[in-house]
């Protein structure tokens, strides 16, 4: 059994008496950045397992409910994945009867990609789930300070 980074980084704390020299480690951005999607990583993982979905799975059942008829290349382009990954995630939630896909009237070569009854009764589920795992971050911050820190990471991956 894998031990759990989080453990080990409690252990390492404890032994060290939470002190140690991060010899400017702290003042890279790159650095918080990671930290911070760590631990909303591990989160939205923990609570997306409740309905055996992963956050990619998630996010691109979540895209093709706002945009009924996109095609893998776009749900693809949107969330950075390439096309081997997004065919995956795209096989997992068609074979789930979640995802259809239908080639397309207008362009033959082109597919593209519906929510089934089921996966928009899962992606009301989703988009709940998603909505109080934010909600646990979100009230850290002011409204203002949370516009001003999605823009600003906005920036960084723009």
């Amino acid at each position: 059994m894998k031990p759990d980074l989080a453990d080990n980084a409690a252990d390492d704390a404890a032994t060290t008496g939470g002190i140690l020299d991060f010899d400017q480690l702290d003042q890279v951005l790159g650095f918080h950045v990671r930290q911070a999607q760590g631990t909303m990583h591990r989160r939205i993982i923990e609570v997306l397992s409740s309905v055996d979905l992963t956050q990619k799975q998630a996010a691109s059942l979540w895209l093709i409910g706002a945009n009924p008829g996109t095609s893998q290349i776009g749900v693809g382009g949107a969330l950075r994945m390439d096309r081997a990954t997004t065919m995956a995630i795209i096989d997992r939630l068609e074979n789930r009867e979640l995802v259809v896909r239908q080639r397309s009237i207008i362009d033959r070569r082109r597919h593209e990609l519906y929510l089934t009854p089921t996966g928009q009764k899962l992606l009301i589920r989703v988009k709940k789930l998603v909505k109080d795992h934010e909600r646990k971050f979100a009230e850290r911050f002011t409204q203002e300070e949370l516009r001003s820190l999605i823009d600003m990471l906005q920036r960084v991956y723009a």
